[in-house]
């Protein structure tokens, strides 16, 4: 007997038992249904976070005044002078994995644009910072080193103080109030959104760093220094030598503790993603249980098929069916009803998935990759559990089966 003739034979047994071929089928589609979406769920957080460790900055490297605990104390950036424009300088001039470097001095402040004020954050940053950041600007121009070295009162504003101080007004050439200090928008920042840690990027303002030490905080230390490594791989050994830098510079005993510290900020981020990835994994290996147990039902169901079609078996090996043409027969209904179950459950896994993405407004990525597998995974249940209920049919005796009742 040839595929096509199987084929037929093997459709027209389950439509005769529609009800009950529906429901083998349906553990199949509740399974596959299920492991799409959660991997499209896991997905979709994985990209998330990369989206957000790219926003953090290109290869970023973060030097913060103060170490980490000194004396069983955190110490932070306003409680040290360690950090300088020289040390900024030294690590731009003296290692080459570094390509980029900006000072840093911040602090919260008042603004104010008319009868508006708001509260925000400030950041002193050279030109390079918005390089490092990965940040552009959507109106306007970036300040430049002729303003870092006369000290303009220029800045950059996010879109969060343009919504609370300016509304739909335009604010490039306005001028706002920071505490006392004049000071001329010159460009909008493009939105970030919230950070990783669900701080609003977009609530800043930057300005030249020699504008920020002397105008607002009359310092002439740094708060911080940003840093870019030439590449990813570059970002650990380029941590160690500034680390070793910045020691030998402050003239710092091998037994004393660091009066800064480096921060990487994409271990936190890179930490996360693993932990969406085990947790993704993990909600599939769930979801797979429910394969198996749709697999089971096919097996049960053939099983009674085969009971039930016991003479039809005999009469057919009667009249010169072989015992590969039952098997084949049976199997390719086991087959059928895997197939048919994963192709509904790949559709219903994609409509959660939009479902899912429309209601908890969370990221979804459906990978093709996960669609074929899904259905060659259905491909492999309907062979490993309707083997054997096709292999006993195969072995009846046509005499017995003539006879059974």
């Amino acid at each position: 007997m040839d595929i096509r003739s199987v084929l037929t034979v093997s459709w027209r047994a389950l439509a005769r038992n529609k009800m009950r071929s529906s429901l083998s089928m349906l553990g199949i589609t509740i399974g596959i249904g299920a492991v799409i979406c959660t991997i499209a769920i896991g997905q979709g957080g994985s990209h998330q976070i990369q989206e957000q460790l790219l926003s953090l900055g290109d290869n970023l490297v973060w030097i913060e005044a103060g170490g980490r605990n000194v004396n069983g104390v955190r110490t932070g950036n306003s409680e040290t002078k360690s950090l300088t424009l020289e040390d900024a300088a030294a690590i731009q001039g003296s290692i080459p994995l570094v390509k980029s470097v900006s000072p840093n001095v911040d602090a919260r402040i008042q603004i104010i644009y008319g009868n508006r004020n708001w509260n925000t954050s400030y950041r002193g940053v050279g030109p390079e910072y918005l390089a490092i950041r990965r940040w552009t600007i959507s109106s306007g121009v970036p300040f430049t080193t002729q303003d870092v070295q006369s000290l303009a009162n220029v800045c950059l504003i996010g879109q969060t103080i343009v919504q609370q101080l300016f509304g739909e007004e335009d604010p490039l050439g306005k001028t706002i109030r920071m505490n006392n200090l004049p000071v001329r928008v010159i460009g909008v920042l493009e939105a970030k959104g919230l950070s990783a840690t669900g701080n609003d990027q977009d609530d800043v303002i930057f300005m030249p760093y020699s504008t920020a030490q002397h105008k607002l905080k009359g310092i002439d230390w740094l708060d911080d220094i940003w840093c870019s490594a030439v590449s990813p791989a570059a970002v650990v050994p380029a941590q160690d030598r500034i680390a070793l830098l910045l020691r030998q510079r402050h003239h710092l005993r091998p037994d004393e503790p660091d009066d800064f510290n480096i921060r990487h900020p994409t271990d936190i981020l890179q930490a996360q993603q693993q932990a969406s990835e085990t947790f993704s994994l993990m909600l599939a290996s769930i979801a797979s249980v429910s394969l198996l147990v749709g697999g089971i039902g096919i097996m049960n169901i053939m099983l009674v098929s085969i009971t039930e079609r016991t003479r039809e078996i005999g009469v057919r090996m009667a009249v010169g069916a072989t015992e590969k043409d039952v098997r084949m027969q049976f199997l390719s209904e086991a087959l059928a009803l895997s197939l048919l179950g994963g192709a509904f459950g790949v559709l219903a896994g994609v409509l959660a998935s939009y479902g899912f993405s429309m209601t908890l407004e969370w990221p979804m990525t459906i990978s093709i990759t996960a669609l074929v597998a899904a259905v060659l995974f259905s491909l492999a249940i309907g062979i490993f559990f309707g083997f054997y209920p096709a292999y006993k049919a195969s072995r009846l005796d046509p005499i017995d089966a003539l006879r059974y009742e």
